[in-house]
């Protein structure tokens, strides 16, 4: 599928050569730990270290990336692939309860806050790391039988000492969808989640389920949260989103019948049409609407429709 020019979701990128086929190659990470030019994202939790800002004053966010002895004891490893010059990208993983490893020359940045400002290929290291430190944290044991694994391919892959059970990192897919208007061309329906304040809104998600399409579960999960049926689905992108393993499709869709909208009371708490100005003065950062951040794919959904890519 491919997504229409403009509408290209943050954290989408590859970042760098991933060079899955060198996980397996015997001594690859203790190798590449070794060696000098190297380069390591190290990880507190869900922050990266920021580098320091442009010479002209601007807050441009970048990565620190370190060498490997410089990194603290403790860590979780992996191998995250090679940049354009061939060296090897190693990520470093230290959970959030933990001292921050270092002082990080910009201090340390969440990727639902710097992800959207970084560089392509920047965001897509980080995510890559993310998705799979979460995964190297909290999965050490066997699912099946409750032994301790043993990491393999380099941090891709737990082998099971016990049974014999080869475990991967997780990614469940998940639905995200924008709501167009069956009669209006400037208007969006959004939904603003119980658990957030009451000006936040954004666009309608939810997991698919077992057997079930991801057309499919754009559908029922449109209708179960807002009362509204769709037809019409438009493929937007997707975007790994590490919170906790999900891949993000995203979707525009229009609505049947306007009038039906209408929140579920329990996981959406108020749903609204919103204008096409209204949208773009949040976008512009007035008015008291609240909008995804810049790293989720929910802000480019919305921020395409508003520029007209519907």
């Amino acid at each position: 599928m491919t997504t229409p020019d403009g509408l290209h979701p943050a954290l989408t990128d590859s970042g760098i050569d991933r060079a899955a086929e060198e996980r397996s190659t015997d001594g690859l990470l203790d190798g590449a730990r070794m060696d000098a030019s190297s380069r390591v994202l190290v990880l507190h939790g869900d922050a990266a270290p920021l580098g320091p800002f442009d010479g002209a004053g601007e807050r441009n966010p970048s990565l620190h990336f370190v060498a490997a002895a410089d990194v603290p004891d403790g860590a979780r490893w992996a191998f995250l692939g090679r940049d354009a010059a061939g060296a090897a990208i190693l990520g470093a993983v230290f959970p959030q309860d933990a001292e921050p490893p270092f002082e990080a020359p910009s201090g340390w940045g969440g990727l639902r806050v710097v992800g959207g400002d970084l560089s392509p290929a920047e965001s897509g290291v980080f995510v890559e790391a993310l998705s799979l430190g979460r995964w190297l944290l909290d999965a050490p044991y066997c699912p099946a039988c409750g032994t301790l694994t043993e990491l393999r391919n380099a941090g891709w892959s737990r082998h099971c000492p016990n049974c014999g059970r080869e475990h991967f990192p997780r990614t469940d897919p998940a639905v995200i969808v924008a709501i167009t208007s069956a009669t209006d061309p400037d208007a969006l329906l959004l939904g603003s989640n119980a658990l957030w304040g009451a000006n936040r809104f954004s666009c309608f998600a939810g997991f698919a389920e077992a057997g079930e399409s991801l057309e499919s579960a754009v559908v029922r999960e449109v209708r179960e949260e807002s009362g509204v049926v769709v037809r019409d689905l438009r493929y937007r992108g997707s975007q790994a989103w590490p919170y906790p393993r999900s891949l993000m499709v995203g979707f525009l869709a229009t609505a049947i019948d306007d009038a039906a909208a209408e929140a579920d009371g329990d996981e959406i708490a108020a749903v609204r049409w919103f204008t096409r100005a209204e949208i773009g003065a949040s976008l512009a950062g007035e008015g008291d609407l609240l909008l995804p951040g810049r790293a989720s794919i929910a802000h480019r959904l919305i921020s395409g429709w508003h520029a007209g890519a519907a």
